[in-house]
């Protein structure tokens, strides 16, 4: 049941008739993993915990630099130095009290991936790097959880989600294959503030809507964003039957 206190903070998205009271419930009773607090991250916890999804799991091993606060809107100066998982724990936790935010601030990797997963419904993918992304997914598949999976660097963005409880779902590695060693960070190569505040927001929202139930999830479309020209573009993804990941899931 929700409180009195729960109608009121919620009442604007539980006026939605795609929301009510039920899809609230849901929320309250999900638990959500995000990976990396970061310059997506941020606005994916943020947008979670004012949502009121009940249980947020923050993993980072990074600790607050000051290159990082223009774009990284979940901390602020005073946590310079500080874990991130610690920084942004203690902002959700003033934003929305009611929610229990956990972290895990040791590096997730296959080994430990597993038994994280078991703990949470859905897992944000807001990492830089590849090698994690597809530990992330394999991890996923393995264990039926959904992926929502966002990336940006430059003025360049995409989104996508992966669910492998759809027979027609691809997986992360259907798409993007192999992919490279290592590619650019936003580090080495930049990245425009904005942008990833709009990934982030725009993969919150796809969290509510696998959550709640409603509108249509990216679920086999890459949408792409283009952030100098404010282009939107969207491409059609398929499962590839013969995927080393996910081609045998529904033998």
């Amino acid at each position: 049941m929700l409180n009195d206190e729960e109608l009121l903070r919620y009442s604007r998205q539980i006026l939605l008739k795609q929301v009510d009271v039920a899809g609230q419930l849901r929320l309250k009773n999900s638990k959500v993993l995000i990976v990396g607090l970061g310059g997506l991250g941020s606005p994916v916890a943020l947008y979670l915990a004012a949502a009121g999804v009940g249980e947020l799991y923050l993993a980072d091993f990074d600790s607050l630099d000051l290159s990082n606060l223009q774009r990284q809107i979940v901390h602020d100066s005073s946590a310079l130095g500080v874990l991130k998982v610690q920084s942004a724990q203690a902002r959700l936790q003033a934003l929305n009290p009611q929610i229990a935010v956990h972290t895990i601030s040791i590096k997730l990797d296959t080994d430990n991936l597993p038994a994280v997963l078991q703990s949470v419904d859905v897992v944000v993918d807001c990492t830089d790097n590849f090698t994690i992304r597809g530990q992330l997914n394999t991890a996923c598949f393995a264990a039926n959880k959904v992926l929502v999976s966002g990336a940006a660097i430059r003025s360049e963005g995409q989104i996508s989600v992966y669910d492998p409880r759809n027979a027609d779902s691809p997986c992360y590695h259907c798409v993007f294959g192999e992919g490279e060693e290592e590619g650019l960070t936003c580090s080495e190569a930049g990245v425009l503030g904005p942008l990833v505040g709009l990934i982030g927001s725009l993969q919150a929202l796809e969290v509510l809507k696998v959550i709640v139930g409603f509108g249509e999830p990216l679920i086999g479309r890459l949408l792409l964003v283009d952030a100098l020209n404010s282009h939107f573009r969207e491409l059609k993804t398929r499962r590839d039957p013969h995927c080393v990941v996910c081609g045998v899931r529904h033998e």
